[in-house]
């Protein structure tokens, strides 16, 4: 699998929370060719599925989120788009940020920002208020309430591309990553004999609830439950040393902590041992932040383990992964699922 090109053909699709529809469909052609059947839900996830031919096998369902975070227009004001998030949106770096409105045809947009010439003392040290900016698509008035209605999402306007050797950059790698894990897992399992039924959720709306993964959980009803989300990874403004991060190149991240049910990290950690694969551990301590959450207390409770990716600058338009961490992720779950029927202690 050519893991740029995977990415690039996901990123490369606009799916904000809600309006998923063409980063569903590209996700969808890139889950056939793996499974026995594709089908979307009816909140936009996408969901595949290998079944293992044996009677009264097991399930087990892994997810990604496909949803990205952006933008809502809400108004028109002399021309500027007016707009609200969709997501944790870090307000601080949108000021001359390029925006694409999703309109048919899409329209390209930049966020209005003060030249510092014109900034009152102390103006550059803050943050502007969402309510305060402005999005100039170069329409009058009477252009944009014709070419833009009400309620029109937007996302950051970025590409994939590599950085560097080893490291990958762009949008919606935050949980597309994840996605492409689950694509390269499916692929490494392709010729082998399993005993479990698996199921895999590119799910909706993550972003905003978490709402995707709720309803297909509860339709899947699964045995087991493997959440795949991006967790943080270190810089130089936030050092490996705080403990709150984990290292780029340092190989995937087995969360730890009372949604996780412990036989399946315990699972995760041998395995990697075992295979001489890097294995990172993140303590959480409360929720996960991830669809785990959701999972683990789906119908009576589902056995659930939470798998992550170290990416830096996490909801930006320049999120960075390392391509080292995504392959070594997808070989630490494909060795999860192995014999899993036989050896899971439920």
């Amino acid at each position: 699998m050519d893991t740029l090109e995977v990415l690039r053909r996901l990123c490369g699709q606009n799916g904000p929370s809600g309006f998923e529809g063409p980063v569903v469909n590209e996700a969808a052609a890139l889950l056939r060719p793996f499974v026995d059947e594709v089908r979307v839900e009816r909140l936009q996830s996408v969901l595949g599925i290998r079944r293992c031919g044996k009677e009264g096998a097991k399930k087990l369902l892994l997810d990604a989120h496909l949803d990205e975070i952006g933008f809502l227009i809400m108004g028109i004001e002399d021309g500027f788009l007016r707009f609200r998030t969709l997501g944790g949106v870090d307000q601080r770096m949108l000021p001359a940020r390029e925006l694409t409105v999703l309109t048919d045809p899409p329209i390209l947009g930049v966020v209005a920002t003060k030249p510092p010439h014109l900034q009152g003392p102390g103006e550059s040290d803050k943050s502007i208020p969402l309510d305060e900016l402005y999005l100039d698509t170069g329409m009058s008035q009477e252009e944009a309430e014709q070419a833009v209605p009400i309620g029109t999402p937007a996302v950051y306007r970025a590409e994939v591309f590599p950085l560097g050797e080893t490291k990958i950059c762009g949008k919606a790698l935050d949980d597309r990553a994840c996605f492409a894990i689950l694509l390269r897992t499916l692929e490494l399992l392709q010729n082998e004999a399993l005993d479990v039924d698996l199921y895999v959720l590119g799910s909706s709306c993550e972003e905003v609830g978490g709402r995707g993964a709720k309803t297909a959980v509860y339709d899947v009803a699964p045995d087991f439950c493997v959440a795949l989300d991006v967790t943080f990874g270190a810089t130089p403004d936030e050092p490996k040393s705080k403990g709150r991060v984990m290292e780029l190149g340092g190989g995937p991240v087995a969360g730890v902590g009372p949604v996780m049910a412990r036989w399946m990290t315990q699972r995760l950690r041998t395995k990697a041992l075992t295979r001489n694969i890097p294995c990172q551990l993140e303590v959480m301590s409360g929720s996960t932040g991830t669809n785990g959450d959701e999972f683990q207390i789906a119908r009576e409770g589902i056995a659930t383990a939470v798998l992550s990716l170290p990416l830096n600058y996490m909801h930006s338009p320049v999120e960075v992964i390392d391509r080292g961490d995504l392959e070594q992720t997808a070989q630490l779950l494909a060795a999860f699922i192995r014999d899993l029927g036989k050896e899971a202690p439920v």
